[in-house]
């Protein structure tokens, strides 16, 4: 076994310590006395001291893995009758693949138990072998066998759910697992658990083989909520198998029913009581709830599988259960009671009966009985935990969601009360309508300099607001009184929300070191409800201008380096709502005013800057990003520290200018698109405003015609008053337009040179013109890459011509000297010996050479025509072939034995040199 080897291998260089050695010698000893020893009862013995060592030394579990795995299989394999032994090797393997507690393993160092856990699934026979094991009689073998399996799916579980699937029967091998006996019972359920999760063919199986059924009458044999970790458990096998899986959804709804998961959140008994594990378990009910509610990705087009859902939900009485859980019991713990208004809001969000059946339900007793909303908003209002008034807040915005009836029956309650009223304590609003006891909220922070109240309830009132024109001029109406009547007239709403706006920046700056008083997000959420207010409503740009202070406190707040980038971009987005939403033609509230206040305060490339910056804070990013919500289970709660509401960690950031965190839970897509959308808007009327003239210039008739009656002189100084304003108006353009120019050369690219009308014109031009000039040059290094290369190609033919030209050379030198040579051989010849001229027949010699030579060529050039034939009768047939293949043959013959011919013309000027 190589995997073995190699695990052997790493033993002693990982787990490097004195002990090593020697746990290995011993584990080695056991598992030669279990695998050959004689007697029965020593193998027994053995393989106990192997257990008990390997359950409480990490080195004997790394030396069990490499070395005992092949011998306790084959005990499983092959000794079934051998109870003991198989017991024995089943409760050692669970040793090795257990992880010790109180070893302290550093990140450097492997993990003896998920080492061999990795190995043993590995193993081909592995886990067929187990699963056979599940159908013995003993207690004890299946027992172990469960554990065993489980500590393969903890450790492996992708390798373990596809080995499973290969074995026939595996799947329900382990369901019959669940009518056993209790303990294994548990076990079963636990391993099932681990094995359904995010595979989508072991859900289907274990659906089919009755889960559900079973599933629920254990729980109830449990006692539903009051039960144990085992209710725990299988509700978390039950959301394994209905999370994102709508076919499973609506197999538990049409079959089973919905009434014994209903059952569970009913509380029993007078006192309520609420122990951990009951929390637990209604936490996990909780969940499946949601998961019902939200459906799954499956549900075709002809059947929306979420509304069906939601509809027997409501018809099961659900919302009632919820009610109490969330609202009505306030003794409950704050994790279930957040969870319970999650699946409220989640369970009326979009459906029009669930919003009507929610306005018309009634909590408490009489004589106090009052309005569910009521109860709602008392608990945002009084609450001291931020996760519940996140979850409560999230119940009004699912409420006024796409519903304008609602959000006008909860508006037409906004009656303002006496002052006397106002100034009473939060907890005297029970006899209060809603919109009284938002009011009081809304004006409750000024009289005890806590204005987080306040900050939740202008939450609430931007729902109610948000996308509802009639609501908001209906709520511009509302005025709240003064102190004393001689202080002044009663102020609008809107007018006592900017000045909670300046009290929160003054008291932040006073104490920047608090950070409970929650001021550090009350300033970003009452800028929401003023975005909210003044989006699509010229009333309300009108109303929040009545105020000249405000216009100034907004243009401070939006160059404040001091405050939050993004706070500092919602007051950018009100003065841009101010511009874009602005119908007055009072020249001190008009569009244009508002655009030069903006261009002389803070500067428009500024200004556009603030934008960009709010983006990239995190409380956008986190709002963009999808965040996935966590599966409850018994693993994520370790302790009821895990689940209570944890004020510490949201109130956990740096003491300086961050953003407070909980603004990524109110801040909603919704309103991030709004953000968006109003930006693209203020942009372009901005930069429309800036580009026109204060008045449009339009020439009355009656200003130019001299009226009936009016002296010669005082028509000419009307006039001349007349073209005194149009040229104050046409220097004002011209500012306008020479600052907007030298606001856009700064943006891009920061030039401290005086700037002229035509800049753009000329910019736009420079940067058309640049962007030919890079084609040019991209072009121009195009052509300059191809010339290189072929320079680089021709310097290497010239040079491999020059050493032809020189080899050439030196056989022409060659061929001189040995004409030389013979020449003189000849005059020698002709001179004869001992002067003795001799006169070879000269004639007779050459005639015998070209006799000879020309039999030599006949037989070489008949051999050359018998080659050229064949090469011929080639050339033909691939010409034919060519032609059937649509190719052009003279045009792939062209220059086909160019070279061939000048190379023959070298040989014949050779032969003519010789």
């Amino acid at each position: 076994m190589n995997l073995v080897s190699g695990y052997k291998g790493v033993v002693g260089f990982v787990f490097g310590n004195e002990n090593s050695p020697n746990a290995d010698s011993y584990v080695e000893r056991l598992l030669d006395r279990i695998s050959n020893g004689k007697l029965e009862e020593d193998r027994r013995n053995a393989i106990t001291e192997l257990q008990a060592v390997v359950s409480e030394s990490q080195a004997s579990q790394l030396s069990m893995g490499a070395t005992g795995f092949p011998i306790m299989l084959s005990i499983l394999k092959k000794e079934r009758d051998d109870v003991e032994m198989v017991r024995g090797a089943l409760e050692t393997l669970v040793s090795a693949l257990t992880p010790i507690n109180h070893a302290k393993v550093s990140s450097n160092e492997v993990h003896p138990a998920s080492m061999n856990a990795d190995l043993l699934s590995r193993e081909a026979e592995s886990i067929p072998l187990l699963l056979s094991l599940l159908d013995e009689d003993d207690f004890y073998v299946r027992y172990y066998t469960l554990q065993l399996l489980t500590a393969l799916v903890t450790n492996s579980p992708q390798r373990l759910q596809e080995a499973i699937l290969t074995v026939p029967r595996g799947i329900t091998r382990l369901m019959d697992m669940l009518m056993d006996r209790e303990v294994i019972r548990n076990e079963a359920i636990l391993l099932l658990t681990h094995l359904t999760r995010e595979a989508g063919e072991i859900q289907k199986i274990i659906v089919f083989e009755g889960a559900f059924e079973k599933i629920f009458s254990v729980i109830k044999e449990e006692g539903n909520s009051d039960g144990g970790v085992v209710v725990q458990d299988c509700l978390e096998l039950l959301n394994n198998l209905l999370r994102n899986d709508a076919s499973n959804q609506v197999l538990l709804r049409e079959t089973i029913g919905l009434d014994p998961l209903i059952s569970i959140l009913k509380l029993r008994g007078s006192a309520y009581s609420f122990t951990q594990q009951k929390t637990f378990n209604l936490l996990s009910t909780l969940e499946t709830i949601k998961l019902l509610i939200k459906g799954g990705p499956e549900a075709n087009s002809g059947k929306d599988y979420k509304e069906t859902n939601k509809t027997t939900l409501v018809q099961k009485k659900v919302l009632d259960h919820l009610l109490i859980l969330g609202v009505e019991s306030q003794w409950a713990p704050v994790a279930v009671r957040c969870a319970a208004m999650q699946c409220i809001g989640d369970l009326i969000a979009g459906n029009l009966k669930n919003l009507d059946l929610l306005a018309s339900k009634f909590l408490g007793e009489e004589p106090q009985v009052e309005p569910a909303l009521n109860s709602i908003l008392r608990i945002i209002l009084r609450t001291s935990s931020m996760q519940e008034f996140i979850a409560a807040d999230y119940v009004f915005k699912s409420f006024c969601e796409k519903n304008v009836d609602g959000q006008s029956m909860l508006a037409s309650t906004l009656i303002p009360q006496p002052y006397s009223m106002n100034h009473a304590a939060i907890e005297e609003d029970v006899s209060m309508s809603f919109g009284s006891m938002l009011l009081h909220g809304l004006t409750l922070g000024e009289n005890d300099g806590d204005l987080e109240i306040c900050c939740r309830a202008a939450s609430v009132l931007s729902h109610i607001l948000k996308d509802n024109l009639p609501c908001k001029e209906k709520v511009l109406r509302i005025e709240i009184e003064v102190p004393m009547q001689t202080l002044g007239a009663p102020e609008p709403l809107m007018h006592r929300m900017v000045k909670y706006l300046a009290i929160a920046s003054s008291m932040k700056h006073k104490d920047r070191n608090s950070t409970t008083s929650g001021n550090s997000y009350v300033q970003v959420i009452i800028l929401k409800l003023l975005v909210t207010w003044l989006e699509g409503c010229p009333s309300a740009v009108h109303c929040f201008l009545d105020a000249r202070p405000h216009l100034t406190y907004l243009l401070e707040l939006a160059s404040n380096l001091s405050e939050t980038s993004c706070i500092r971009g919602f007051a950018a987005l009100v003065l841009g709502e101010c511009v874009i939403y602005n119908k007055s033609n009072d020249s001190g509230k008009c569009a244009f005013a508002i655009v030069d206040a903006i261009s002389q305060k803070v500067g428009l490339s500024s200004y556009f800057l603030k934008f960009d910056e709010m983006h990239k804070s995190f409380v956008f990013a986190s709002v963009d990003s999808v965040q996935m919500s966590k599966s409850f289970s018994r693993f994520s709660a370790a302790s009821m520290a895990d689940i209570e509401d944890a004020v510490d960690e949201n109130e956990s950031f740096e003491k300086n200018d961050l953003d407070h965190p909980i603004l990524s839970s109110i801040l909603d897509s919704y309103f991030v698109n709004l953000v968006k959308r109003l930006e693209a808007d203020i942009r372009e009327q901005i930069v429309e405003v800036y580009s026109k003239p204060k008045i449009k210039v339009a020439v009355v008739p009656a200003e130019l015609v001299q009226r009936s009656g009016e002296s010669d002189g005082d028509y000419i100084n009307r006039l001349k008053e007349f073209v005194e304003k149009q040229s104050s108006e046409i220097q004002d353009l011209l500012v306008r337009n020479s600052t907007l120019a030298e606001d856009l050369a700064k943006t891009g690219g920061g030039s401290n040179s005086q700037s002229e009308p035509s800049d753009r014109l000329q910019m736009d031009r420079l940067r058309r013109d640049l962007q030919e000039a890079s084609q040019r040059l991209e072009a121009l290094k195009t052509e300059k890459a191809k010339i290189d290369s072929d320079a680089t190609m021709y310097r290497n033919l010239a040079t491999k011509t020059e050493g032809d030209l020189r080899s050439l050379s030196d056989a022409y030198n060659s061929l001189e000297q040995a004409n030389f040579q013979l020449e003189n051989e000849v005059k020698a010849l002709k001179r004869g010996v001992g002067g003795s001229p001799i006169f070879p027949d000269v004639e007779s010699i050459k005639a015998e050479a070209r006799e000879e030579a020309q039999k030599e060529s006949e037989g070489e050039l008949n051999d050359l025509l018998v080659c050229l034939g064949q090469e011929q009768s080639k050339v033909e047939r691939l010409s034919a072939r060519l032609l059937e293949l649509g190719e052009d043959v003279d045009k792939l013959l062209e220059g086909v034995g160019d070279d061939l011919g000048i190379g023959d013309d070298d040989g014949e000027d050779e032969e003519d040199d010789e």
